[in-house]
């Protein structure tokens, strides 16, 4: 059940410090307001719950059975919200504060940036040390707990054990080459059996994806292929040769969108794939962690990911 959008937060301190003062009036006086204003704002909570909260008589106030049962959970709600400013402003004032990111090359360009000039906007205090690397090298990282945050596609289900992962989008396998690459003009799938492949090697989130569309599509393994999970030897490689290059489509949107690479027009949903967080499963993100993930999800969304 969804909390009515009408509840304000002066609704709920309003209620607390009237039935902390057992008073109309004290509560107006502590809270800086006039008794008239008081009244009206606990009227307007109790029309927006559809319940009476106080019992009004000559010797104060008093809660209802309702009243009672609304308060606890009224005065917890306050609490946790002061606690979580507390934090966050205690986080931030630290000295030295730092977060250690995990980014998989297919993040590491199009969203990662974008969300550490954010994260500078809102939270210039806190600095970030960005990790790039294979899947299972970062997974290994986070689980030591040498990372807080990893960003990119869902691990090896093996891997996932006492992490949690939180999906952000989904994100496809494409094949590029280099502009006037004698495929871009070719229809015939089996064609790519004719040059050069780079491949993700055993460390790739990808790999497995990869294998089972080569596998589906008939795709003889011919040629030399090399495999690497290094994005910036890849797109040197391809630049300069006939090779293939077979890649999660994020690594290499901005080269595609700039025309330095040539996407293949070949569809390929069946290597869609989760991207998102993957933290640690043992205890709340703190304070500055949880403004680098909106940091992210506002850049994901920015740039239109969103599933």
């Amino acid at each position: 059940m969804e909390i009515d959008k009408r509840i304000k937060i002066r609704h709920l301190r309003t209620f607390v410090e009237v039935a902390r003062s057992a008073s109309v009036g004290r509560a107006g006086e502590r809270m800086h307001v006039s008794q008239p204003a008081v009244s009206k704002t606990l009227a307007e909570l109790e029309s927006i719950l559809g319940a009476r909260l106080m019992e009004r008589n000559r010797s104060g106030v008093s809660l209802t059975p309702v009243g009672q049962m609304f308060h606890a959970y009224a005065s917890s709600s306050l609490a946790a919200l002061r606690q979580g400013i507390e934090g966050v402003s205690q986080t931030l004032v630290a000295g030295g504060l730092r977060l250690s990111i995990g980014a998989l090359p297919s993040v590491a360009a199009r969203i990662v940036p974008d969300a550490a000039v954010e994260m500078g906007r809102i939270a210039p205090e806190v600095g970030l040390e960005i990790v790039t690397g294979p899947s299972a090298y970062l997974t290994s990282e986070l689980t030591g707990g040498t990372l807080d945050l990893i960003i990119g596609r869902l691990g090896h289900p093996e891997a996932m054990s006492g992490l949690s992962f939180s999906q952000l989008y989904s994100e496809r396998i494409s094949l590029v080459v280099r502009p006037g690459h004698p495929l871009v003009e070719c229809s015939d799938i089996n064609a790519i059996a004719d040059y050069e492949i780079i491949f993700p090697n055993r460390d790739a989130a990808i790999r497995i994806l990869a294998e089972q569309f080569f596998i589906a599509q008939a795709i003889p393994r011919g040629g030399h292929r090399i495999e690497t999970v290094a994005e910036t030897f890849g797109r040197a490689y391809v630049r300069k040769s006939d090779a293939v290059w077979v890649i999660s489509s994020g690594v290499v949107a901005l080269d595609v969108a700039e025309g330095m690479l040539v996407e293949l027009p070949i569809r390929m949903p069946e290597t869609l794939g989760p991207v998102g967080l993957t933290m640690r499963g043992d205890g709340d993100p703190s304070p500055a962690l949880r403004l680098f993930m909106e940091a992210v999800r506002r850049t994901v969304t920015a740039l239109h990911l969103s599933n």
